[in-house]
């Protein structure tokens, strides 16, 4: 039998699921029709010929060309049949490509079922009753990798998949865009070449277009030569604590900031997928600018430990609902922290072109799938008139669009409702002064968001930034941020902004919105619970603010510790220091880890958190899933945060 030369180059990627829709992600190495086969256990297979169509009212499957070789699909369809409810539903894919015999899902990707299972599968809850969530996922990071240990939760559940968790929540960070390893960006652009995405022209840059960046002027380790340096960039300039000066892209690790859309995309397949690995080549570059040799090896080997994971990775995304959302390094570090940087980055023509190119990518490889109904025929005609001619008129048209588009944010049906928020475009500048940290949500989109939350009995917030962060943290962001430098650590918190603070905080008292909020967070690097009460109210809602960070990605060891200590000290639930914070009005109780000695509130290390939920849509059980061990945020103060609501 002739081998098929139609290559799965990343997914299936499951999205959003209902008993009366499916939506689907995949990259194909070449335009195809697809069939997609339901078997719910027990019942007969639905089956659905898929003509390509932009047609909103019938199942569709949509295919955008991206390059000669890569076609992004997204399936998005209204079944005929409603599915059951909290069984197992294999599912299966038949592809077709011209002059090419039709050939199945797990023909070609033997790996993606679980060993006692003959196709890839989900199961639709009837409610929220786990979720699994993370953020932060740096693939040369040395540790494990939490969508690896995802993967191996729901192999020791292959016989009972109606116990699985009912999503997977990226809440941020799901590529580095900004941080990458010398390894990884040589493998990027070993790849490129087979995928014949357009050559790209830049304007106002050193290097004339993609073809020369990827090649000759590929500036392994410095990059910093290319990226912008303007005057109005120059105000951004943080010397404090930063190895080299870098407007605008004020990461510490800007050396190898991705530039061209290819390398944007390109970066998504090698995280998402082992496909492309077996073509991509990491030998050291000729050009390594200051890396040793020793340095470049280490940062191989971290990497190669990554892609020898990518197997359960593209397995437990094709089995769990796969919702996401952007924060910062998704596009670059720093993405609209202050009004000066937004007027810096957008008023530089490369500048805007390099962050518009890593917003283009979101949507085709996340954004799209989350909601596929906010993103309109005229949107995704646009990007596909973009992706013929990189660098055209059309392209940076189309990227003004998307550094317009408003609607990011989405919700899901389900039940408890699932709200995830975009804190990163639409935020509250400071009226006071332009270098301050902006709000994370401006009044409109918080005035949206209350609307969403009227008459809900409980709903999971997702917000990529903690709203109830550490208050140590924040106090030391304040003090940067009152000595002009808010850049140099980060500081973008929910308190910053004292507008965006104060709606926000007021809609946790407003007698219509939900009694009970889960809010699920990452971007910190570690991972602690909170239990929130109101004070001085009897009916208080119960709020939760769970971290977990990062999936591939900690917070430096000896630093943490320090700061956990120090901030339990000084900002216990009675002292007095509780009363400078915003937050004075509400009684935030630390939930302490199950391993943690005296002191210890935070935990510090790779993995991914995982929720369980009882009928009203509080928690039962949180904990933090390393690779070695489970860390449970103690149930007895779960249980006692219970008895003194029930007094």
């Amino acid at each position: 039998m002739q081998q098929s030369a139609l290559k799965v180059l990343a997914g299936p990627v499951l999205k959003k699921l209902t008993c009366d829709k499916v939506t689907l992600w995949l990259v194909t190495n070449q335009s195809i029709n697809i069939k997609l086969s339901l078997t719910p256990e027990g019942q007969a297979a639905q089956t659905y010929p898929l003509e390509q169509t932009n047609d909103r009212e019938i199942p569709q499957h949509r295919s955008i060309e991206v390059g000669e070789h890569l076609y992004i699909h997204l399936l998005h369809l209204t079944l005929d049949t409603p599915l059951p409810t909290d069984c197992w539903i294999g599912y299966q894919l038949a592809f077709t490509a011209e002059n090419e015999a039709e050939v199945k899902l797990t023909e070609l990707l033997s790996d993606i079922c679980y060993p006692r299972r003959s196709t890839p599968g989900f199961v639709v809850h009837n409610k929220l009753r786990k979720i699994l969530h993370g953020s932060c996922r740096k693939p040369h990071h040395d540790s494990p990798d939490g969508l690896v240990i995802a993967d191996n939760l729901l192999a020791t559940l292959q016989d009972s998949p109606h116990q699985w968790p009912s999503l997977l929540m990226m809440t941020g960070d799901q590529i580095y865009a900004d941080d990458v390893a010398t390894p990884m960006l040589a493998a990027i652009h070993s790849v490129i070449p087979s995928l014949g995405i357009d050559n790209e022209i830049f304007a106002d840059s050193t290097v004339a277009d993609s073809h020369a960046l990827h090649g000759e002027t590929a500036l392994y380790n410095q990059r910093m030569q290319i990226l912008p340096n303007d005057s109005q960039s120059q105000k951004l300039k943080i010397p404090l604590f930063k190895s080299a000066e870098k407007p605008v892209f004020t990461t510490v690790h800007a050396n190898n900031h991705l530039v061209s859309f290819a390398e944007v995309m390109a970066m998504y397949l090698l995280c998402w997928s082992p496909e492309c690995w077996a073509t991509a080549n990491t030998d050291i570059p000729n050009c390594n600018g200051e890396q040793s040799a020793d340095e470049y090896l280490g940062e191989l080997a971290l990497i190669e430990q990554f892609v020898s994971g990518l197997s359960q990775v593209r397995r437990v995304m094709a089995h769990l609902p796969c919702p996401m959302m952007f924060d910062d390094h998704d596009v670059t570090d720093d993405w609209n922290l202050t009004a000066d940087w937004e007027q810096a980055a957008y008023g530089n023509v490369f500048s805007r072109r390099i962050i518009g190119n890593s917003l283009m990518a979101y949507l085709l490889c996340q954004g799209w799938g989350n909601a596929p109904q906010n993103f309109s025929d005229e949107l995704l005609q646009k990007v596909q008139l973009s992706l013929q001619d990189l660098g055209c008129p059309e392209h940076d048209e189309t990227i003004t669009k998307l550094l317009e588009f408003e609607q990011w944010h989405y919700q899901w049906p389900t039940s408890p409702k699932l709200l995830v928020l975009d804190t990163r475009t639409q935020r509250w500048w400071s009226e006071s002064n332009a270098n301050k940290p902006s709000g994370l949500m401006d009044w409109e989109s918080l005035t949206e968001l209350q609307q969403a939350l009227i008459n809900e009995p409980a709903v999971v917030l997702v917000s990529p930034a903690p709203i109830f962060g550490v208050k140590l943290i924040e106090a030391i962001q304040r003090v940067f941020t009152r000595i002009g430098k808010p850049l140099v650590v980060d500081a973008e918190n929910w308190m910053a902004h004292p507008g965006s603070a104060n709606y926000l905080l007021n809609l946790f008292t407003h007698r219509k919105t939900p009694q009970n909020f889960v809010i699920l967070s990452g971007d910190v690097h570690y991972s602690y619970a909170y239990h929130v009460k109101l004070k001085r109210r009897r009916n208080s809602p119960d709020i939760w603010q769970i971290t977990s960070s990062g999936l591939r990605n900690t917070f430096p060891e000896g630093l943490l510790n320090w700061l956990d200590r120090l901030n339990r000290w000084l900002y216990a639930p009675y002292s007095p220091l509780n009363v400078f914070t915003k937050r004075r009005s509400m009684r935030v109780t630390p939930l302490k880890p199950s391993h943690a000695s005296a002191g210890e509130r935070l935990v510090n290390g790779s993995g991914i958190g995982l929720v369980e939920f009882d009928d009203e849509g509080k928690p039962t059980r949180i904990s933090q899933l390393l690779f070695d061990q489970q860390i449970q945020f103690e149930e007895a103060d779960i249980a006692s945060s219970a008895k003194m609501r029930r007094q």
